[in-house]
């Protein structure tokens, strides 16, 4: 095997192991997602202040 070659395998091994962390990222990112999508459908978590009206919910100033 020559010097060409074996420099061809190493770099085609290092792309390889590039995208393999770019696909882990990317696969872990949609578990988080999905996870939350779940989470969000069963209503688990802290309860949301999304569809309540304005002021409430809020800190109350208990000085003044």
């Amino acid at each position: 095997m020559d010097i060409t070659s074996m420099v061809g395998s190493l770099l085609a091994a290092q792309a390889g192991n590039t995208q393999l962390q770019v696909a882990t990222t990317i696969l872990k990112s949609n578990a988080n997602a999905e996870k939350s999508a779940v989470q969000t459908l069963l209503g688990a978590g802290p309860p949301s202040l999304a569809n309540v009206g304005p002021g409430i919910g809020g800190n109350i100033n208990v000085t003044a």
